[in-house]
């Protein structure tokens, strides 16, 4: 697999194939998320913008050596997590296109929420900074995005067919990868995490195993996942058997009575230690309870965060 770039503050441009690059956060954690670029002769797709103006600035600049002869004409982001459209004011010039369901889902958290939120004191406003302490929401709002679809569209970049296909509701309400089929490179957003624990914001956990299943099928050569390196269908394989796992586990112990905090610490990660924030597995299995019992009172974000941190910490505060 191609991997060709210099190494830049906030991370590292790396060509995955034919006009076709990925920028890699140096760590796969929490807001350090991956971008791509698709160049064209005339004009470049970018496929997500990073979570702060100055991580984004960095990763334009590395870019420019490109996008310098085809500029950024189009903005793709492939879901509504501000780690992956918050550096919108930054390319705001650009055509922003999303699935409508990634369009409407940008307006509940603003960067203006995050920072309100940094500013918070007591056990709330430590947890927050301990998970997005490192980043600056202050000063900057998201630009309105220009074009929304249901379920496909295509782009034409030079002449390179681009797929936009809609998987969500799955990690969010509107996931959707960019599947180049001429390069055999796809870009999931946030349908793969490697090297870290996925987490489901949106769900039903079945979607997202079956968005998978059609990353699966398409047999791309490389993977450009949300967070963490450059992988191929075996990367995906994995996050399949991580979702299909908790899933598996989290219904046994709703059928055993157990509450979600209490579910999530009796779960032995066996395979899936490994993972980086493993704490994200609460809101995993608050997930399947959603899932499995519509009558089920789920944890709130701010109890999530909390429950979380507590999880990593080790600690069962009951």
């Amino acid at each position: 697999m191609p991997e060709r770039g210099d190494r830049v503050d906030g991370g590292r441009l790396v060509e995955v194939g034919d006009g076709c690059f990925a920028w890699l956060a140096g760590e796969a954690t929490w807001g350090m998320s991956n971008a791509g670029l698709i160049t064209g002769p005339e004009a470049s797709v970018l496929v997500d913008t990073l979570f702060d103006l100055q991580l984004t600035r960095h990763m334009l600049d590395a870019m420019g050596v490109h996008t310098g002869r085809a500029p950024i004409g189009t903005v793709v982001n492939t879901h509504a997590n501000g780690d992956h459209c918050y550096g919108n004011a930054l390319v705001a010039d650009a055509h922003i296109v999303t699935s409508a369901a990634t369009a409407a889902e940008m307006q509940d958290v603003p960067p203006a929420m995050m920072d309100a939120m940094a500013q918070l004191e007591g056990e709330l406003g430590d947890t927050f900074r301990r998970f997005f302490g490192r980043f600056d929401f202050a000063g900057f709002e998201l630009p309105p995005v220009d074009e929304t679809f249901e379920g496909a569209h295509d782009l034409d970049v030079g002449g390179l067919d681009v797929q936009l296909i809609e998987l969500g509701p799955a990690h969010t309400e509107g996931d959707t990868i960019a599947w180049i089929p001429d390069r055999g490179v796809v870009y999931t957003g946030d349908i793969c995490f490697i090297g870290s624990t996925p987490i489901v914001w949106a769900g039903p956990v079945s979607n997202w195993i079956s968005a998978c299943d059609r990353i699966i099928d398409l047999a791309p050569d490389v993977v450009v996942p949300g967070h963490g390196p450059v992988t191929d269908v075996a990367g995906v394989v994995e996050v399949r058997e991580y979702l299909a796992f908790v899933d598996r586990e989290a219904r046994r112990r709703h059928d055993a009575g157990l509450d979600v905090v209490e579910a999530a610490h009796d779960i032995a990660l066996g395979a899936f230690t490994g993972l980086t924030d493993r704490g994200r597995l609460v809101a995993n299995v608050d997930a399947v309870y959603r899932e499995l019992d519509l009558a089920h009172d789920p944890l709130t974000v701010t109890d999530l965060f909390l429950e979380m941190a507590r999880y990593e910490v080790g600690g069962l505060d009951r």
